[in-house]
């Protein structure tokens, strides 16, 4: 696949961030939307929260991989604010969310192709190895973190681990094409409304033309609404962490 490596322009960024609220609500409501990001982004900057963020680096120290929050630099920082602010899932949480949709499902994992959308350093993806999966593969916007995800894939070592055909793409989650058979989709909440709708609505698209069966986990579900809201979606399971979907399609 063609990896797509154009480096997102912060005021470009903040333009369609602002311009995206300004059209579903109201100019003030943006403005105040796009400075709440910039403030987080201060407050993110402080010694002592730039010093909490290297507290998830236990994982990378038993894989001696590079998946931490703390050691993501100030500009992808503040394009995360404007996408969704990079943080990667804990391996305990994980653990449970796969054996929840195993819990809840019949299905064979090593016909699934299993799909990260806004994978970053691609811990997610390391993770996924460790489950009997066809194939891996992350969606990444920032060329930055997805290089340091690539480095991670070829660094990774594990005696447990059940599949090695993994791939980190640099590219736009909301519109990847989505392979053809069964799929899981994990979204660890990495997009704003405006983007997760089209993610959605891409969704939807490939449900109406490819057989196999589809499973989203929605890890800090804060706009389950959206999901909820959707008539191919139905929720089969979940946690206070995370939803499970099943994807449907028309007769």
């Amino acid at each position: 696949m063609q990896a797509h490596q154009k480096n997102p322009g912060i005021l470009s960024t903040a333009w369609r961030f602002w311009n995206e609220r300004r059209i579903d609500s109201s100019f003030f409501s943006a403005t105040n939307s796009l400075c709440g990001a910039v403030w987080e982004f201060a407050r993110d900057s402080t010694p002592q929260r730039l010093r909490s963020r290297f507290g998830d680096a236990d994982y990378d120290w038993d894989h001696r991989v590079n998946t931490t929050s703390g050691a993501v630099g100030w500009r992808d920082r503040l394009l995360g604010e404007f996408y969704s602010a990079y943080q990667p899932t804990d391996p305990v949480f994980f653990a449970e969310i796969m054996a929840e949709l195993q819990r809840h499902t019949d299905q064979n994992l090593q016909d699934f192709t299993f799909i990260d959308l806004g994978s970053g350093k691609g811990r997610v993806l390391l993770m996924a190895s460790e489950f009997p999966f066809r194939r891996i593969i992350g969606v990444e916007l920032l060329p930055s973190l997805n290089r340091i995800a690539q480095e991670n894939i070829s660094l990774y070592k594990s005696e447990t681990q059940k599949c090695s055909v993994l791939n980190s793409i640099c590219g736009d989650a909301t519109s990847f094409p989505l392979p053809e058979g069964p799929i899981v989709l994990y979204l660890f909440n990495p997009f704003p409304e405006p983007a997760l709708k089209r993610a959605l609505a891409n969704l939807e698209s490939h449900l109406h033309s490819n057989p196999g069966p589809v499973y989203l986990l929605y890890h800090n579900p804060v706009l389950e609404h959206i999901l909820a809201s959707q008539p191919f979606l139905k929720r089969i399971a979940g946690t206070d962490q995370c939803s499970i979907y099943a994807g449907l399609r028309r007769p």
